[in-house]
């Protein structure tokens, strides 16, 4: 089964970085992810309960965690996690 997210950054600064994810941009939730703990928390779910908001939160973290550690910290304005 393929799965895309679609990533858009809302803000950053030296300390965290926050993005809206879902599957397109009329339907998104918003995760926050700190830079210096490596923590993610979700702030908001996605706004469609028939849409399982857990399973692009957990794709969304892994595409962010890419970029934290194998892109060296740059988070660009639009991003996606594919499989």
């Amino acid at each position: 089964m393929a799965s895309y997210v679609l990533l858009l950054k809302d803000y950053e600064d030296n300390d965290s970085v926050i993005y809206r994810f879902g599957p397109n941009e009329k339907v998104m939730g918003k995760i926050k992810l700190n830079k210096s703990t490596r923590q993610f928390s979700e702030l908001e779910e996605l706004p469609d309960e028939n849409i399982p908001s857990k399973f692009y939160f957990d794709r969304a973290a892994q595409r962010l965690a890419v970029c934290l550690v194998r892109e060296g910290g740059v988070f660009p304005e639009k991003t996606a996690f594919e499989s």
